[in-house]
């Protein structure tokens, strides 16, 4: 009896003390999913970035949107966390700094369109004139022997020989003897007769291209002129000769193209989402590559009502004048045409990225904060864009590195 108390007691207590680390065992299995899932609530969510562009920040490793470079686990910062979200990001003054960002106010003001185009110089056709023979005949005498001859008005360009316009003369002569010979008669019906004959043969002299002087000439010598001089109608440059000298030319053929190059057109090319803001009277500043010093002033005085069907392009007629006969016919210029708009929103144009679908501004709302808008965009020019809609005065927007906020924000 004593030997079985021995052996049980030990028994029972080895009993008691696997019983004990059994329960303790499975208490632990039963706290640890709660410490595990506590654990994984505590911990830090993990970003990534990259080295060289740290203002790119990725919820999943990858490579970098603007260098390719594989991104990096980003050390979180507990002070300044990066916030960011679909339409706004948040970046720190070191990202600022490295991502080259800079914003400007959005400002009311008047926004002068400018539209660049290219012209090409073409005479003034309203001061062009045709030299032609007014009777046929022989030219005896050319007085100008070139093309490019400077001419001026009422000077003789030739003479011409013409056996009509020596019979015409010698009619007209006639007549004048018989008028002097009919105006002492008792007749006055007589007397008129003879005024008359001297109209009916001086009219003739003026068909042939006779003028007044030279019908005085005729009078005062008396003898008809064996060769007439052919004049110029105004001052110009000869752009066409026609004829040779010794050349027999029949009546109204040409003899001379005179065009005066104090006054010029310039024919701009515009295109057609330019020509509805295009105006008669409307001030052209005109440069050429010959003379890149000067600057010529012009005004449009007429739109072609018609489409050029190869270049697709409307035509402007400027109408300018052109001191020193710088602008030749024919000689390409660049032209500027400013169109002052009415007092309107405007920012800078680097401040507008255009996605394809919509046009967007990055908008300062805090230090460091920006926010995303949609944009309507209206006229623009070199340096500054019109918006519509979308921001009001006095906000402050991106005008540098704004893409790379874009970049951030992973708009699509």
């Amino acid at each position: 009896m004593t030997l079985n108390k021995k052996i049980l007691i030990p028994l029972l207590v080895l009993l008691l003390a696997i019983a004990s680390g059994g329960g303790w065992f499975l208490w632990q299995q039963q706290q640890q999913p709660g410490k595990a899932t506590q654990a994984k609530a505590i911990a830090p969510k993990q970003f990534y970035t990259c080295s060289m562009h740290p203002f790119i920040i990725r919820e999943k490793p990858g490579l970098c949107p603007v260098c390719g470079m594989e991104l990096i686990k980003k050390i979180q910062e507990a002070s300044a966390p990066v916030a960011q979200t679909a339409e706004q990001v948040s970046l720190s003054p070191t990202q600022r700094v490295m991502a080259n960002v800079a914003v400007a106010e959005a400002t009311t003001e008047s926004l002068n369109k400018e539209i660049n185009a290219v012209g090409i110089v073409q005479y003034d056709q309203s001061r062009q004139a045709r030299v032609t023979a007014w009777v046929a005949g022989r030219i005896d005498k050319l007085y100008l022997n070139s093309v490019g001859a400077m001419v001026s008005k009422g000077s003789p360009v030739a003479e011409l020989y013409s056996p009509d316009l020596v019979a015409t003369q010698e009619e007209y002569l006639l007549a004048l003897k018989s008028r002097d010979q009919l105006k002492n008669s008792s007749f006055p019906s007589i007397a008129q007769q003879g005024d008359g004959l001297v109209a009916s043969a001086k009219e003739r002299l003026r068909l042939l291209g006779v003028s007044n002087g030279q019908i005085a000439r005729l009078e005062k010598s008396g003898k008809p002129a064996s060769r007439l001089a052919i004049f110029s109608p105004f001052s110009g440059v000869v752009i066409e000769k026609m004829v040779q000298q010794g050349q027999y030319v029949a009546a109204g053929e040409l003899l001379f193209n005179i065009a005066d190059l104090s006054r010029v057109w310039i024919e701009l090319e515009l295109y057609e989402n330019e020509f509805p803001n295009i105006r008669i009277g409307q001030e052209v500043a005109i440069r050429s590559q010959s003379s890149p010093e000067s600057e010529f002033t012009g005004r449009i005085a007429f739109l072609y009502p018609f489409l050029d069907p190869k270049t697709r392009t409307l035509k402007a007629r400027v109408e300018m004048a052109n001191p020193g006969m710088k602008l030749k016919p024919e000689m390409f210029v660049n032209a500027i045409i400013k169109i002052p708009l009415q007092s309107t929103l405007v920012v800078p144009l680097t401040a507008v990225i255009d996605t394809g679908k919509r046009q967007v501004v990055w908008v300062e709302r805090s230090p460091g904060v920006f926010e995303s808008r949609n944009v309507e965009i209206g006229q623009r020019n070199s340096e500054k864009v019109q918006i519509l809609s979308g921001i009001e005065t006095g906000e402050r927007v991106a005008v540098s590195g704004a893409y790379l906020i874009d970049s951030e924000s992973q708009l699509k």
